[in-house]
């Protein structure tokens, strides 16, 4: 007799024939770093598609404005990701959230997101602005995951997705402390996601690119790291004249790749290009990319 299978219903995948992931729409999700950037655009697209949202940031201010932005239900909750004891109490909020009659549904997802920028050279950074970032961009991922993954656990159901960059693909002259950091989440989550497997949780890693963010507005930079006497505005305005992706464009990127089961996500054109070149050029990708900025800078004047 011919086995009969029941259909998973549209949206619904076996990434590798394994089981079946539902799309994150509708489902109750936490997003950090949500005060502005890819955070409130997660946030945003989220809650237009049904979801309840358990959003967190320092900014307390710009958290708000995300808060008022969110067409649907929302639990709002400042939070300094680098303290591992404040992210066990917000993970624990989350779960009477969960349980509310209103959003009594499983944890879909939770977004590692928060990040933060210094500029500097190895050879005059400010160990103190490098530990900052630290903080943020590494221990605030690993504190995230730890104080959620729990959840996800029990349940045996949903997806930890942390924030890296095409920073944590190829290392960047200045960006030092900004790579590391990058790299290091990759490698968290890549072990992470070896040790789910078999189970209902899956971890994923996003390599955001150029994202029309105000990530450079808001870094650490004590002086022009190549001597050219720029001011921060400057070296801000510079930055940003080669960003391509829009925050909004960066979320649906995520949101679909999560959709679908990928283990990594790359956002924007530009990512598949440092993506290709730390495979085809390990160690000359920074000659290429040099000549790829400058023909960018030229088209924009």
């Amino acid at each position: 007799m011919a086995t009969r299978h029941r259909p998973l219903g549209r949206g619904v995948i076996r990434p590798g024939g394994g089981r079946a992931i539902r799309p994150l729409a509708g489902r109750p999700v936490m997003i950090t770093g949500a005060a502005s950037g890819i955070g409130r655009s997660l946030a945003r697209h989220l809650s237009r598609l049904g979801s309840p949202v358990a959003i967190a940031d320092i900014d307390e201010a710009g958290l708000k404005d995300t808060a008022r932005s969110l067409p649907g239900s929302a639990l709002v909750r400042v939070l300094d990701v680098p303290d591992a004891a404040d992210q066990q109490r917000f993970a624990a909020e989350v779960r009477e959230w969960l349980a509310s009659s209103a959003n009594r549904a499983p944890l879909a997802a939770v977004f590692n997101n928060a990040g933060v920028a210094v500029a500097s050279s190895v050879l005059d950074a400010d160990p103190g602005d490098d530990e900052w970032l630290r903080q943020i961009n590494l221990d605030g991922v690993v504190n995230g995951t730890r104080a959620f993954l729990p959840i996800l656990v029990e349940q045996d159901d949903g997806v930890i997705v942390n924030t890296s960059s095409v920073f944590g693909l190829v290392g960047m002259p200045y960006q030092s402390a900004y790579c590391a950091s990058k790299f290091a989440v990759r490698g968290f989550t890549d072990a992470l996601r070896q040790e789910l497997r078999g189970t209902g949780v899956r971890a994923v890693t996003v390599h955001p690119g150029g994202i029309k963010t105000s990530i450079a507005r808001n870094a650490r930079i004590r002086k022009d790291p190549e001597g050219r006497g720029r001011t921060h505005e400057q070296m801000a305005t510079e930055f940003e004249a080669l960003l391509r992706t829009t925050p909004d464009k960066a979320a649906e990127i995520i949101c679909r790749g999560v959709d679908r089961g990928k283990a990594r996500i790359l956002v924007g054109p530009d990512a598949y290009v440092f993506d290709a070149l730390a495979r085809v050029a390990p160690t000359h990708y920074y000659d290429v990319m040099a000549l790829l900025e400058k023909r960018l800078r030229a088209e924009d004047r």
